[in-house]
């Protein structure tokens, strides 16, 4: 709903403008918002009298009060000081734009609400397709989800950035998983808009980075193009986010689409990847292998398997290289210079650090 920032800075301007102080209290009397110049003059015992009234507004010991009303039930209530009609008119104004930011606020929340509750399938079909005609969400568009993950513990922060980011609220919605997590889903302009949707990433990476000072990390589904496949594209966002932590990948931007085998093993069942280790390493365990060999390793797919590039980017000489490639091989049985080989021991690794990331769980 609305808050009580949001509420402070409207009777603010109005203050501005009208050069009349002003206050917003609830229904109870608290003080929720007021102008500097603002004399707070307890009318508690006044209160409730003026709430159960069927007047809509009443003077009250110098200030003109008004009722505000949230689903014909009083919300707020606006105190302008002031004795004369200039101090009702402004009253009743200050009034009507609190009504409207109720309105307004709420019907943010009812779309925000179904979206979060369309991404964690908690809806059924034909209420995804009535509420969505009801809030006027259009279907048949194509759209993707974004998850963005932090490492701060200040949600509505981030929530806030990402809203000047995307102001529509009728085309991007902004849901809040939880303290740490925020999904964005964004309506494409076109259906294969890659570079939009790399682009877009970047933005909230960069605008993130630099607004909230913490590492961000973005997950992207695939574009979907009806409206109760969004929840797949965010489950492929969060697939995106876990692949990539497990297997180590150095990017802060992570798209589903091109996670390659990563997603194929992450998919695995825990026996099949033990099965396939004993036979292809002999239980031999990956992890008692020394640093040096596996950083040696890793540098040689990333050089294509090319010794000259291999040594030169590892500053050693071609014949050291030769040794500890050697050494694997003694240790494994496969020689990394031979192609198969070389993919059975990459597919290999990553199958270990998917396992040791299972076990954790268990944890």
């Amino acid at each position: 709903m609305v808050t009580n920032q949001i509420l402070q800075a409207t009777i603010d301007g109005l203050r501005n403008i009208t050069c009349r102080e002003l206050s917003v209290i609830e229904r109870d009397g608290k003080v929720v918002a007021a102008t500097d110049g603002m004399e707070l003059v307890d009318q508690t015992e006044y209160m409730e009298s003026f709430v159960s009234s069927p007047a809509e507004s009443q003077f009250i010991l110098g200030y003109h009060h008004f009722k505000v009303f949230d689903n014909g039930v009083v919300e707020y209530i606006v105190i302008v000081k002031g004795e004369d009609d200039d101090a009702y008119r402004i009253g009743k104004i200050a009034a009507f734009q609190i009504q409207s930011l109720i309105v307004a606020y709420k019907e943010r929340y009812d779309k925000d609400n179904f979206i979060k509750n369309l991404l964690l399938d908690n809806l059924l079909l034909v209420d995804i397709y009535n509420r969505a005609k009801k809030l006027h969400i259009e279907n048949n568009v194509p759209r993707i989800a974004y998850l963005i993950q932090t490492e701060i513990d200040r949600e509505a922060h981030i929530v806030e950035i990402l809203r000047e980011l995307f102001p529509s609220k009728t085309k991007d919605f902004i849901v809040v998983i939880n303290d740490k997590s925020v999904i964005l889903v964004k309506e494409l302009r076109d259906k294969d808009a890659t570079d939009d949707i790399e682009r877009t990433a970047r933005m909230v990476y960069d605008t993130l980075s630099a607004e909230a000072m913490s590492k961000v990390m973005v997950g992207i589904g695939s574009v979907v193009f009806d409206l109760k496949n969004v929840s797949n594209s965010y489950k492929e966002a969060t697939m995106a986010l876990e692949v990539g932590e497990i297997f180590g990948a150095d990017q802060n931007i992570i798209n589903y689409q091109q996670l390659g085998i990563g997603r194929l093993i992450y998919q695995l069942p825990t026996p099949l990847c033990k099965m396939f280790m004993n036979e292809v390493l002999h239980d031999v365990d990956i992890s008692q292998l020394d640093d040096e060999i596996l950083i040696t390793a890793n540098e040689f797919f990333k050089n294509n398997l090319n010794v000259s590039e291999t040594s030169r980017q590892l500053y050693i000489h071609r014949n050291t290289l030769v040794y500890r490639l050697d050494k694997l091989q003694k240790i494994t049985g496969l020689d990394l210079r031979r192609f198969d080989d070389a993919i059975v021991f990459k597919i290999a690794l990553m199958v270990s650090k998917y396992m040791n990331f299972k076990d954790n769980l268990l944890f």
